[in-house]
């Protein structure tokens, strides 16, 4: 199992479903920053939003454990082009943030220990 990068490519804001829905004086997500990169496997890499993480950790996992690697593509290559490669956002319907996933050659290690 592979280590996977996770890189917030983009922060979004949907002005006219946050004037309409919106909290007073939201903006875009404040947790992550764009260009902000991050290492997962196993659990949710320390400073990663919690919310996002729900949205992504399934393609994460695919990832780590080697789906689109050898030329393989995600959903028979009607999605992504790239190999290895995936383009997810959160949930948040006012201000998503928007990730690129990738494979790496690092190897997962357990970072934490199990409880029980």
């Amino acid at each position: 199992m592979k280590k996977c990068r996770i890189t917030v490519l983009k922060k979004t804001f949907d002005s006219e479903l946050a004037k309409e829905y919106g909290a007073e004086g939201l903006s875009a997500c404040p947790m992550l920053g764009e260009g902000q990169t991050f290492y997962a496997d196993f659990a949710r890499p320390e400073g990663f939003c919690d919310e996002a993480w729900k949205a992504i950790y399934q393609y994460v996992f695919a990832i780590a454990h080697g789906i689109g690697e050898n030329g393989g593509l995600f959903y028979y290559g009607d999605w992504i082009r790239k190999p290895g490669v995936a383009i997810c956002s959160c949930n948040d319907g006012l201000r998503p943030v928007i990730f690129k996933l990738e494979q790496t050659d690092r190897e997962a290690e357990m970072e934490y220990a199990p409880v029980g």
